[in-house]
């Protein structure tokens, strides 16, 4: 099927009129359900392979960040965490778990990482074993989170200073130095800036495909730099994934056999081959820092292309409704059922991964790139 321009701002309409009233309160009581029953290591435990865990980013990484905030981009509602702990909405856009959750447990830090922005005030436990300050619909792209009315990463490497001082006030300024040096700092964005600025909204649209993957490189390196600069020391930077293969895009950008969106995959490709060498030259230049480029393109192209191989039955639909275009608000109880078995399904909705997916991934990451930092 092919989306028309009218067709596509017709759909950011439909967002914004099918939006649920906030969750924040059901949100909240399953956060804090998920700490109490989360495992936290004592003495007798093996010592944590990290520090801490402290992540920026989107909506792949964000456990319930917008779910405070003014924008459309929430996923603080049913079916969202229909697997998770008490099967309650937390904010985070998935079924359940999401990455970052998987590789904080196996890090052996805590099974569930809060959002920074949580509506219960975090614990001296949660600051020092770490928190994710991503926000769904945000990007590399300064318009990115501007068009979404969600946080961007300058403004989340704000939050981050802000953090250090809760730190600082509740468990010393040597823990915060411990953080910094051996901490895992945890980046992944850029894919609502190729889905959603450059295509969709057609926002940059004097960028050919090359140029604006070199935009991208310039702000990601750059926002690296600044994360680098204060203090971070072990830096994982996760690629941009084969964008054009969710479900979502095949349907807007993927013809009547709704195929691939090449567009959206050469640009992927190009910024991924940009930043691995801008990444080369910061390590260059900073030689005290362990920074890890986490290439998990081929990865999940494979995962997309032979689902079957990975347990999976369905890999160019999401489970929630149709799964053809709904994700976010348009992915809701009333409206969307959802697929049976979730285990089937790659996607949960038509843009983000299942947690059974998610495990996958967490594990791929973890094995071949998080053990070179820590």
């Amino acid at each position: 099927m092919i989306i028309s321009r009218s067709s596509q701002l017709l759909l950011l309409l439909l967002l914004i009129l099918l939006a649920p009233a906030s969750t924040c309160a059901a949100a909240a009581n399953a956060t804090r359900s998920a700490k109490q029953q989360q495992h936290r290591p004592n003495a007798d435990d093996k010592p944590h392979q990290a520090a801490a865990l402290i992540v920026f980013g989107d909506s792949i990484v964000d456990p319930g960040n917008n779910n405070g905030i003014n924008t459309i981009i929430k996923a603080d509602f049913p079916p969202y965490g229909d697997d998770f702990l008490n099967h309650r909405p937390t904010g985070r856009f998935c079924n359940g778990r999401i990455p970052t959750d998987f590789i904080a447990s196996r890090l052996g830090l805590k099974d569930y990482l809060p959002p920074y922005l949580s509506p219960q005030p975090l614990d001296t436990h949660d600051l020092i074993t770490g928190v994710s300050f991503a926000s769904g619909g945000t990007g590399f792209d300064p318009l990115t989170p501007k068009l979404a009315s969600v946080i961007s990463l300058p403004d989340q490497l704000t939050m981050f200073h802000e953090y250090l001082g809760k730190v600082r006030a509740a468990a010393g300024d040597d823990k915060a130095s411990e953080i910094l040096s051996r901490g895992v700092f945890a980046i992944c964005a850029g894919s609502d800036d190729i889905a959603n600025t450059y295509f969709t909204m057609r926002a940059r649209s004097e960028y050919d495909h090359a140029s604006y993957a070199n935009l991208l490189v310039q702000h990601a390196s750059s926002f690296v730099e600044d994360l680098i600069r204060a203090g971070g020391r072990r830096v994982a930077f996760i690629g941009i994934p084969p964008i054009g293969c969710v479900p979502s895009q095949r349907t807007m950008s993927g013809g009547l056999e709704r195929g691939c969106s090449q567009g959206h995959n050469e640009v992927a490709v190009a910024y991924n081959a940009g930043m691995v060498r801008e990444l080369a030259a910061l390590r260059a230049k900073y030689p005290g820092t362990l920074l890890v480029f986490m290439d998990i393109y081929g990865f999940l192209y494979d995962m997309m292309m032979h689902p079957r191989s990975y347990g999976f039955k369905q890999s160019t639909k999401g489970c929630c409704g149709t799964g053809l275009l709904e994700v976010s608000v348009l992915c809701n109880r009333v409206t969307s059922a959802v697929c049976d078995p979730v285990g089937d399904y790659l996607f949960w909705d038509s843009y983000h991964p299942t947690e059974k997916a998610y495990k996958i991934l967490a594990d791929f990451v973890y094995e071949n790139y998080v053990k070179l930092i820590i």
